[in-house]
């Protein structure tokens, strides 16, 4: 099988898998990264939301092959270290606000949520409704207005 190195949380890995095994599994299944879960596989649900060099992505939707070593993919359990604190602000808030209830979404949720903090910021600008209404994100409790004070609390934080 083909070897595929790319930079999970921070420290390369390897991992020898066929080409068109989607990044989900590879997290999941073989380098027991559970974090991603897996909603839908088919890029819709969101709930394997990480990042892959800083921008939300969805896991499922990528097939290993398109890593190269130089790619960073960032999991919610790498996420406090990219600020180096025991929680990421936005993890805070989420306890803070107590978003979650059932908790399977939260994952996706925070990291798409962190993601659009930092474009936004990077625009030099305050979060808007309109910013928030992008998080496709689905939440099968329906937590959506404790996540979007949340969003809101963290982005003051970040």
């Amino acid at each position: 099988m083909p070897e595929h190195t790319f930079r999970l949380n921070g420290h390369q890995v390897s991992v020898d898998v066929e080409d068109d095994v989607r990044l989900l599994w590879v997290l999941r299944d073989v380098l027991g990264v559970t974090g991603p879960k897996y909603g839908c596989g088919i890029n819709v649900c969101k709930a394997c939301t990480s990042h892959l060099n800083g921008t939300a992505f969805n896991p499922c939707a990528v097939p290993v092959k398109d890593l190269g070593p130089n790619d960073e993919v960032t999991t919610i359990e790498g996420l406090p270290a990219t600020v180096g604190r025991a929680l990421h602000p936005m993890q805070e808030a989420w306890l803070e606000a107590d978003v979650a209830q059932c908790g399977y979404c939260q994952p996706g949720q925070i990291m798409a949520a962190v993601a659009l903090v930092r474009r936004v910021a990077a625009e030099g600008r305050e979060i808007t409704d309109d910013d928030l209404d992008t998080i496709r994100n689905i939440c099968r409790c329906g937590t959506y207005p404790r996540i979007r004070q949340a969003i809101r609390a963290a982005s003051a934080q970040m």
